[in-house]
């Protein structure tokens, strides 16, 4: 039988190895493109809901998080809102206009 110490150590180990776990690029690509081709913006869990796969709500969060701090995505109140330019047309504007300062 374990000691109470040995069981608050194995927990405390539980959450380590469950917060170090990170997404794999193929499901960051997926919840990438939900968002991009979503008809409106989508609140978090429309989005989760939405996913062509199931994935944990943790690694959903960790995602977003990702995308937030990359500056792909911006939360407007509950939204979400892909502000990345990823567009070909635009991509090209940008590379010949003039720029100023």
């Amino acid at each position: 039988m374990l000691s109470n110490r040995h069981r608050t150590l194995r927990r405390k180990k539980e959450m380590v190895q469950k917060v170090l776990h990170e997404p794999q690029l193929d499901t960051i690509l997926m919840v990438e493109k939900a968002i991009r081709e979503a008809k409106s913006y989508p609140t978090k869990k429309e989005l989760w809901k939405s996913l062509p796969k199931q994935i944990q709500y943790q690694t959903f969060n960790r995602i977003l998080e990702y995308l937030e701090s990359s500056n792909k995505i911006v939360f407007d109140g509950h939204k979400i809102v892909w502000v990345f330019p990823n567009n070909p047309k635009l991509k090209a504007l940008l590379e010949t206009s003039v720029k100023l300062g």
